[in-house]
């Protein structure tokens, strides 16, 4: 058994273990807050766009959807550069700019790697939010064509979220790969995250017609409603901001996300902290009485001594 000193030392750096994660969880159930509020403010603003743009996807017609992020990228003269997009595919991970966040950061990179899975045969154009994501794929080895590190993803507002978005898109227009994926955690509740793949671009025209059936069956008979300048206009300028507003939104998902594994995270690391110093003082207190049973069987043995002389 450990001695009264070392044991004494052990309680003394597990308590200041203990406190340094309830720090932590403090901090993350603070954060976790704020962006909690901001994530579920943002869903309706994002789903009224979504639902906007099935509406009017039926009435712009076919023209209306001829925009660029309903096909392939369009052409050169020679058509080499449409060619080359179409053998390789974008891919934005979001990942955490520091640890203790548990597993969060490990179930974003299976993701990823069952994203690569589904599109083997295509070369990735990788853009990565996160410094955990960029130095993970620097060990393994993975060229990284964007790493988006000024402003962090913690201090990154609407305005710096919409030029990424944009950023990525004009990828996408302008031939660099055939299909815009992003690979983020999706927030459920305090307990529940989701890592979650989903291809952002070319948007699914069919899909969005057949969205757009339901809602027109759920409102009823549309209102005479007039369109200033006119529905395609309004079409094509909504789609780019409703996928950069999409994309904004499932950053501040997945930044909600992790202050929710790291609080989730800290709080396990407190519970087991907690529960070693308890059973350190356990282990204290036995070894101090056998200290002094056995300093009194020695005074009592010493003194049986003395009287047999």
């Amino acid at each position: 058994m450990a001695s009264l000193r070392d044991l004494r030392r052990r309680i003394r750096g597990v308590s200041s273990i203990g406190q340094i994660t309830r720090a932590l969880e403090m901090i993350a159930i603070t954060k976790l807050r704020r962006f909690q509020g901001k994530a579920l403010a943002a869903r309706p603003y994002t789903d009224e766009l979504l639902r906007m743009l099935a509406r009017l996807a039926p009435l712009a017609g076919e023209e209306g959807l001829r925009h660029p992020v309903f096909g392939d990228p369009e052409e050169d003269g020679a058509g080499k550069k449409a060619k080359e997009g179409k053998e390789r595919f974008g891919v934005l991970l979001v990942t955490s700019d520091r640890g203790y966040c548990g597993s969060y950061n490990t179930k974003v990179y299976l993701a990823f790697h069952a994203l690569l899975d589904e599109m083997a045969g295509k070369t990735p154009v990788i853009h990565v939010v996160g410094r955990k994501g960029y130095s993970y794929l620097a060990r393994r080895g993975y060229a990284v064509e964007r790493y988006f590190s000024d402003p962090p993803l913690e201090k990154m507002d609407v305005r710096a979220a919409l030029l990424l978005a944009r950023q990525l898109s004009d990828g996408f227009l302008g031939g660099a790969y055939g299909s815009l994926h992003i690979v983020y955690t999706r927030f459920h509740s305090m307990v529940s995250q989701q890592p979650v793949r989903l291809r952002l671009l070319p948007i699914d025209a069919p899909t969005l017609l057949a969205e757009a059936g339901g809602v027109a069956a759920q409102e009823g008979e549309a209102s005479q409603t007039i369109f200033e300048p006119d529905v395609r206009t309004i079409f094509r300028v909504l789609v780019p901001k409703v996928f950069e507003t999409k994309v904004a939104h499932l950053l501040i998902e997945s930044l909600t996300s992790e202050y929710a594994a790291r609080r989730f995270s800290m709080k396990n690391a407190t519970d087991a902290a907690e529960e070693m110093r308890h059973d350190l003082w356990r282990l204290l207190n036995r070894a101090r009485q056998e200290r002094i049973t056995k300093e009194l069987l020695e005074i009592v043995g010493g003194a049986e001594a003395l009287k047999g002389a």
